[in-house]
């Protein structure tokens, strides 16, 4: 018998296997309120989306026999309770928003609002058949801190445009003090950002070794190592998905689409990128043999560097795998 089912005994003395229920809930987050809901069950909650709301939520639930909790990211709005609920021993699914609308229009529902919404996840969540382990607890500040080091990187892009427009010596000057502060924050906040992950001794091992790869430089092994925790324990078809670095189909019958890259961490597809186009041209030997050989087949500039992208990010996931560090070899190899 599985562990965790109940069984039925026949005369003949054989056990009959029952389906075992796992009770689920599910939470619609807003910014002050929490709504739940309990999967085949009326009973509802609203609670507010604070500490002491989150404390009266986690009592609801153990009281209710609640063992799984569905939540829909909401702009970050979710973090406390999930944080809360998980510390609680509660198995809990973070919905992306598409994954629950799509359950919604698979059946046929419309009408919206925060119950009804609540419910939809608590279904949705009970319908999950493969849940992921949750994420390391340790890498949540570190993802708020390169979070705001990417924001300062965002405003000294945007005050370079201004300066590039600017005429008027006084606000020039202005702008240009401002960037030389926000140059010199960048620069300590990655280097403060660095020394917390170096506390860690396995974080610290796994971004020398992502650091020794040819054209990934510390700020990329940072994203790596912060925006996706499962490298090197994935397959090269699933790390170049997660980036949104996965070529896919588009074919119905005759027709043979453009294969297109979709969906995935945005953040780190980015950073990733932003280091295939400079290893591509001068760092890597490897990805610059392949650039120069999808360019020579008549392939477009962003395909290639796309390629390299994919291409860098397995090398990467390749490396963390195997424990070792990158061993530069020649690019014919």
């Amino acid at each position: 018998m599985v562990e965790g089912t109940k069984g039925s005994h026949h005369k003949e003395g054989s056990t009959k296997m029952r389906k075992h229920t796992i009770i689920c809930a599910g939470i619609d987050t807003g910014k002050r309120k929490l709504d739940v809901a309990i999967d085949g069950s009326a009973a509802r909650l609203q609670v507010d989306n604070t500490p002491d709301g989150h404390a009266k939520l986690s009592a609801w639930l153990r009281s209710r026999g609640v063992k799984r909790v569905g939540i829909e990211a909401s702009g970050g709005y979710e973090q406390a309770v999930v944080a809360r609920l998980r510390s609680d021993k509660f198995v809990v699914i973070v919905f992306q928003p598409a994954q629950v609308r799509a359950y919604a229009k698979f059946h046929l529902q419309r009408a919206k609002n925060d119950k009804i919404d609540a419910a939809l996840i608590a279904a949705c969540t009970a319908a999950t058949k493969k849940i992921h382990a949750p994420p390391d607890p340790r890498l949540a500040p570190l993802a708020q801190h390169l979070t705001m080091i990417e924001q300062i990187t965002e405003d000294i892009r945007r005050i370079k445009t201004r300066l590039e427009f600017c005429t008027d010596g006084r606000i020039r000057r202005l702008w240009e003090e401002d960037l030389k502060r926000l140059k010199q924050w960048l620069k300590s906040e990655l280097t403060a950002l660095v020394a917390s992950i170096r506390r860690h001794h396995d974080l610290a091992q796994r971004l020398d070794l992502i650091c020794s790869v040819a054209g990934v430089g510390l700020r990329t092994a940072v994203t790596i190592l912060v925006r996706m925790p499962e490298i090197g324990r994935l397959s090269r078809a699933q790390v170049a998905a997660l980036a949104g670095l996965a070529p896919y189909d588009d074919d119905s019958g005759e027709q043979f689409g453009v294969r297109h890259i979709q969906g995935g961490r945005e953040r780190l597809r980015h950073s990733v990128y932003a280091a295939a186009l400079a290893a591509s041209f001068r760092w890597n030997d490897q990805l610059i043999t392949l650039y120069q050989r999808l360019i020579g087949a008549g392939k477009p500039h962003k395909v290639a560097l796309v390629a390299c992208a994919r291409k860098l990010l397995i090398f990467v996931n390749t490396v963390v795998e195997r424990g070792t560090p990158w061993t530069k070899c020649p690019a014919a190899a």
